[in-house]
């Protein structure tokens, strides 16, 4: 099962739901790997290029989930109204929250006029630069945001284990299985 249907995601959403979660997952890490890393660390300069070319294909993975999202439809959910509700509220703020983190890191690495060289396969040129301590702004809403979408991230998880062990519905498996 390829699409998504009224019972269930098909195996494109799932294999792009974890693709992203893995993904956020690791570039978190790396994040806050790479800001203790000194000047003369071999990977000081390694790390961000590795960290902006993964975050630029994110970008890319997450405009083509949103397009996936829209034309699929969208499985049923279960539990009750107001649950309902907040998993509607919390999936919307994870696709603001990615979207702003990756704007606010492209602005952080086109400050210098600079463009973005991802994996020396191709590269995205710095459109907006040059403001007023435009590196330190967009840096601190860079760490503000992933802050934020991790707890967001460990609620949405929380949320999951709940309908999978307390409530016993198909939530998670759906995620899991394209046939559940």
């Amino acid at each position: 099962m390829w699409r998504n249907t009224h019972q269930g995601y098909g195996l494109i959403s799932i294999a792009l739901h974890w693709l992203v979660a893995l993904t956020v997952a690791g570039l978190f890490a790396l994040g806050l790997w790479m800001v203790e890393l000194g000047y003369y660390d071999p990977w000081y300069r390694k790390g961000p290029d590795l960290h902006r070319s993964i975050g630029i294909l994110l970008f890319l993975v997450m405009g083509f989930r949103l397009i996936w999202r829209w034309s699929n439809p969208h499985p049923v959910s279960a539990g009750k109204p107001l649950e309902i509700k907040l998993a509607s509220i919390v999936h919307v703020l994870l696709y603001i929250l990615l979207f702003s983190l990756m704007i606010s890191g492209y602005l952080i690495s086109t400050a210098d006029g600079r463009a973005i060289d991802v994996f020396n396969l191709f590269s995205i040129p710095a459109l907006i630069s040059g403001f007023d301590n435009q590196e330190d702004i967009a840096g601190l809403v860079h760490q503000i945001i992933a802050y934020g979408l991790i707890a967001l991230v460990v609620l949405h998880a929380l949320a999951a284990l709940k309908h999978h062990f307390i409530d016993r519905d198909r939530t998670l498996k759906r995620m899991l299985n394209p046939s559940s």
